[in-house]
């Protein structure tokens, strides 16, 4: 057997323990990996961007961190690497991929922990929905099923680590994007407290987007957490750090944790079968663990008025992000180089008034502080559904639809991901348990929620769960 064979399903954890035991080389990693993504990713479409040259000459030079060696594929969104292209999905930039001047801090931290960039891997534009089909790179299918999409916006990161292309992926978190995709591919799928991982230098931790990776284990996500937290210079969100290593937290007793239980969609359409089924098992198994499950979950929930309060909020920033590509490129952008849904964003963006801005936020801070009051008031976790829905097939998510309906993209996504925004609005840490699949062989994931800062809880119940009911066997078939 070949050692892109070997070492296919082994986990970050596992292959670095390989480099770190003098078993393999750095450099025969990623060779393997390369091996697998040339031969997996035509009937997948996951990594657009390859440096598979430099970054095979580069693995020996990597740092002795706790991955050293362990091939790696960042997110085509806002996560720059110095001399690497990125695209964000967009047709303009694709065709030009322009080279970064910088790293951000997150991708400094991979570099240190020894992670081996091979390229980056597909996102919608601008990671706008909770699938992967761009008109800059196509539809990125799902590999337990070619015919539906593996999510988004994290989609092709999730999609390779899947198909065993990868151990580790990055990804982001602005709706659900990380989240989501582990629900469709039967990934672990941690998203961190706002504030967690630095955004520095481009962004701001305010913004409802946070950074982290998908993974098949607990401990790799944990020992990720690890060496990818804390402040950068100028991050106005700070998450108080941990009292004590992340990956310390795997397998350690997390007690009795009194979890609630919201097994309805909030947006008042029914959960198929499927979904129901999965929460309603993992809801047994968490009992059966030693915690306390009931019906609770933060009334605030239920109000659907918060998604007009994020549309305001977030269409501006959709006119700054068009504005800053034609500076990039140092012209206006021309018809068809902007996504339908995109520019419908855009162009409303600007007639937004100050006043109606400043009332959106002010709506969404009270929002945050309803919610979070339900944790404050003695609970430990919520259990729901990750998404309302199996895996949507390819093209259900149009992002150029008819003319006369450029919102038709929005409200099909809105109603595929009801129970991951809410979290992102509130800042609060979440992950997507692959707990489920159906007799088709679909993943099923389930969403547990922890109060802000609780990274902690969330991974003692994670590890708890994994171990009870592993789910890192499971794959998809060739």
């Amino acid at each position: 057997m070949s050692l892109a064979e070997q070492t296919r399903w082994l986990d970050a954890t596992a292959q670095a323990e390989l480099v770190a035991t003098g078993e393999v080389s750095p450099r025969e990693l990623a060779e393997a990996a390369v091996e697998r993504i040339e031969a997996d990713d035509p009937s997948l479409n996951s990594v657009n961007l390859r440096w598979f040259d430099q970054s095979l000459d580069d693995a020996n030079g990597v740092p002795d961190g706790p991955f050293r060696g362990v091939p790696f594929l960042l997110k085509d969104l806002e996560c720059h690497v110095e001399g690497q292209p990125m695209s964000n999905g967009n047709v303009a930039l694709a065709k030009l991929l322009p080279r970064s001047t910088f790293d951000t801090e997150l991708v400094t931290r991979y570099r240190r922990a020894g992670l081996v960039f091979l390229g980056r891997t597909t996102s919608p534009e601008f990671g706008s929905l909770p699938v992967t089909e761009s008109a800059a790179w196509g539809a990125t299918r799902n590999p337990w099923d070619l015919d539906r999409t593996p999510g988004g916006s994290s989609g092709g990161s999730a999609a390779a680590v899947a198909k065993g292309m990868v151990p580790i992926a990055h990804g982001s978190d602005g709706g659900g994007s990380i989240r989501i995709p582990a629900s469709c591919c039967g990934l672990f799928g941690f998203k961190p407290s706002q504030g967690r991982i630095s955004m520095a230098p481009n962004r701001a931790e305010t913004i409802v987007a946070v950074d982290h990776v998908l993974t098949r284990t607990v401990r790799d996500s944990a020992l990720a957490l690890d060496f990818s937290h804390g402040a950068g210079v100028g991050d106005v969100i700070r998450a108080t750090p941990p009292t004590r290593p992340y990956i310390g937290e795997v397998g350690a007793d997390p007690g009795r944790m009194r979890i609630g239980l919201m097994d309805h969609n909030p947006l008042g359409k029914p959960l198929p079968r499927e979904l129901l089924e999965a929460v309603h098992k993992a809801a047994a198994l968490l009992e059966s663990l030693g915690h306390q499950v009931e019906p609770a979950f933060p009334a605030a929930l239920d109000d659907t008025s918060t998604r007009v309060h994020y549309g305001i909020i977030r269409s501006p920033i959709m006119s700054l992000t068009i504005d800053k590509i034609a500076e990039q490129i140092g012209r206006p952008l021309e018809p068809g180089e902007v996504e339908t849904f995109n520019m419908a964003q855009a162009e409303a963006g600007r007639t937004i008034s100050a006043v109606d801005l400043t009332a959106a936020m002010a709506a969404t801070d009270r929002y945050r502080r309803d919610v979070q009051q339900w944790w404050a008031d003695g609970w430990d976790l919520l259990l729901t559904p990750t998404l309302s829905e199996l895996p949507l097939p390819i093209g259900t998510c149009d992002p150029d639809p008819d003319p006369d309906d450029h919102w038709a993209a929005l409200f099909r996504a809105g109603d595929f991901v009801p129970f991951t925004p809410p979290f992102n609005t509130t800042g609060q840490p979440a992950v997507n348990l692959p707990t489920h699949w159906t007799s088709d062989d679909l993943p099923v994931g389930v969403q547990l929620v922890a109060a802000y800062g609780r990274e902690d809880h969330l991974l003692r119940v994670s590890s708890q769960v994994e171990a009870a009911q592993p789910w890192a066997h499971r794959t998809p078939n060739p």
